[in-house]
């Protein structure tokens, strides 16, 4: 006789996130994240290849229009070099935040016909961006190699993963309150892409932090999460010493964005069947 797996839906508080229900539906988890990978990329030509030509275009233009008009000190590591090492993790983030801001909309049919935490929707479409991450890496190797530009082995391997981390809980938390958000007023569709064309220009990818006059505009762009993390990473590619209270504060913010993010999704997820 074949075993029957029974799950028993549980009244659970709005605001908690049931760790052990995610647990139960991990392979579900590593569906959407695969299918999400899958569908980016399917019937193109270039394939992933888009996840590498995006940022290097960018770099291109950055490189070409930004470094000489604007004046930018950016020390000993090389302008291409010091936009890329930059958008890399902007590109988790903006990329996060877009995918999972259209998420539950575009899995209205699922979330209306079968039960599973709706948490997994939003998550798994910003994990997704970790194999563009992963792709673009390898190119940024390709242009340390290129300008043979410093880098200390040492620090990045602390800088690496928690500016990777610290991208992520900022990116989940805005990414599931816009989710969220995008339910209830579908406006939200058109404001999501010009929020992140915006922020662009308000993260330090361009330019380095101490580009702005010290001050409150100063202050308000450490405020910034991704700010700690980007001015990190390039730290550890000369070996400079990383600014803790830049890094605490990039911490500190994407810790208020996950925890206020992920509380206000499941305060509401009651009613995505029915808006969705």
């Amino acid at each position: 006789m074949k075993s029957v797996m029974e799950y028993e839906i549980k009244p659970t508080k709005r605001t908690r996130i049931d760790l052990p229900e995610l647990w139960t539906f991990r392979e579900l988890f590593y569906f959407f994240t695969w299918r999400d990978v899958k569908i980016k990329y399917k019937q193109t030509v270039l394939g992933a290849l888009w996840a590498i030509l995006q940022p290097f275009l960018l770099m291109v233009v950055f490189t070409l229009f930004f470094s000489k008009a604007l004046k930018i000190e950016h020390g000993v590591l090389p302008y291409p070099v010091f936009v890329y090492s930059g958008l890399m993790l902007w590109t988790i983030f903006s990329t996060g935040v877009s995918n999972a801001g259209n998420s539950m909309v575009s899995n209205a049919n699922i979330i209306k016909k079968v039960y599973f935490p709706r948490l997994i929707i939003p998550i798994s479409s910003i994990i997704s961006t970790l194999v563009d991450f992963a792709m673009t890496f390898i190119l940024f190797i390709g242009l340390l190699i290129y300008y043979r530009s410093p880098v200390s082995f040492g620090q990045l391997c602390i800088a690496l993963p928690l500016s990777v981390l610290i991208t992520l809980m900022a990116t989940i938390g805005l990414g599931s309150f816009l989710a969220a958000l995008n339910v209830r007023y579908r406006d939200f569709r058109y404001v999501i892409p010009f929020m992140i064309q915006v922020l662009l220009f308000l993260t330090p990818v361009i330019y380095p932090v101490t580009f702005i006059p010290p001050g409150i505009l100063q202050d308000l762009l450490q405020l910034n999460p991704l700010s700690g993390v980007i001015e990190a990473f390039r730290a550890a590619l000369t070996g400079s010493p990383f600014n803790w209270i830049l890094i605490g504060k990039s911490i500190g913010v994407s810790l208020l964005l996950f925890f206020i993010g992920l509380a206000y999704f499941k305060k509401t997820e009651y009613n995505f069947a029915d808006l969705a």
